[in-house]
């Protein structure tokens, strides 16, 4: 399983060990992730997403699920958030 994190799109990143004679060898930085059930005020349902902590505090501080998806473009988002936020804006063009 990849450790992508499936609503902003941050993944493992590269960098070195610096040791105190200066000497550098490869270290990979992991995100913090986490699986989540979030809710869906606007499908009435759950959702399960393997979301970074990060991530988590973005969608919280967006309102939710629902306002997080509509704001994120489709290329950040895993396959699974984009069937997510199609749903979504189905439902809205029908109550519209």
């Amino acid at each position: 399983m990849s450790r992508i994190c499936e609503l902003t799109g941050k993944g493992r990143q590269i960098g070195h060990n610096v040791s105190h004679a200066n000497n550098k060898t490869k270290r990979v930085f992991l995100p913090n992730l986490q699986n989540v059930t979030l809710l869906s005020d606007g499908l009435e349902r759950s959702f399960k997403f393997r979301v970074s902590t990060h991530g988590l505090r973005s969608v919280e501080h967006n309102g939710g699920l629902d306002n997080w998806l509509l704001k994120t473009s489709d290329t950040k988002l895993s396959p699974r958030a984009v069937k997510v936020k199609r749903e979504l804006a189905k439902k809205a063009a029908v109550a519209a």
